[in-house]
């Protein structure tokens, strides 16, 4: 879980230059790399790792997820009347939060809110379905759950819904490559608010070198005291 490297940019040639620092017999040891969805490390795996399986981050998958009810919400609350928009306001957190998470007041809540809105209704029930694709126990039936809830967002004819769920199945392989080896970018993601609030406490980077070797330094768990070298950290 420690981090090895730190480079800016997002682009594949950034990935690249990381694969090609690795000796042959390690970049063939690995089997498979968890990433978001973005085309250009997508690009940098494919070329440098040919025989590595890519697993879509669910995370990320499920965080598209999510920008697609704001969008559903946002649309409600413009085209709604007065008695709508009062419906609707402050209402977001509980249409992203998981089910088993409200409390009564907050599920008394939603419920009035998705029966007073179809399409709300639809987005959410679906987004449940979707994050229960996760608990399959095995590619197979991870394919067959996804494609099962593709056919079933595109029967809605909610063109956001039919738009995920086309994009979603491109990714189908990646996305159930999940069953294959429970791989996900928790970690990557812990490093990435350390790396953010490290960010705000400098108030600004001048110097991105030297950014980076702050990075690594508070990435790295102190074992022993500067002071008392032979004292163990706990």
């Amino acid at each position: 879980g420690h981090l090895i490297w730190v480079e800016h940019g997002r682009k594949a040639a950034v990935l690249i230059s990381f694969f090609e620092q690795l000796s042959t017999a390690t970049r063939d040891g690995i089997k498979a790399v968890s990433m978001v969805m973005g085309q250009p490390y997508q690009s940098a795996v494919r070329k440098m790792l040919p025989n590595a399986d890519i697993v879509f981050d669910r995370f990320h998958v499920m965080q598209n997820y999510c920008l697609l009810i704001k969008k559903e919400r946002a649309k409600a609350f413009r085209n709604g009347s007065h008695e709508d928009k009062k419906m609707l306001k402050g209402t977001l957190f509980l249409l992203l939060k998981n089910a088993h998470k409200l409390d009564e007041r907050q599920s008394d809540r939603l419920g009035d809110l998705l029966e007073s809105n179809k399409t709300l209704c639809i987005v959410y029930m679906l987004k449940e379905q979707l994050q229960a694709i996760w608990d399959e126990p095995c590619y197979k039936s991870m394919v067959k759950a996804l494609e099962a809830w593709c056919d079933l967002a595109k029967s809605t004819r909610i063109l956001s819904l039919c738009n995920y769920a086309d994009a979603l199945l491109d990714r189908k392989v990646g996305v159930c490559n999940y069953a294959k080896y429970k791989l996900t970018n928790a970690r990557v993601e812990a490093g990435n608010v350390s790396i953010g609030l490290l960010r705000r406490r400098a108030r600004g980077i001048r110097d991105i070198e030297y950014f980076k070797l702050k990075i690594r330094q508070t990435s790295v768990p102190d074992t022993h005291s500067t002071f008392y070298p032979n004292i163990k950290l706990m």
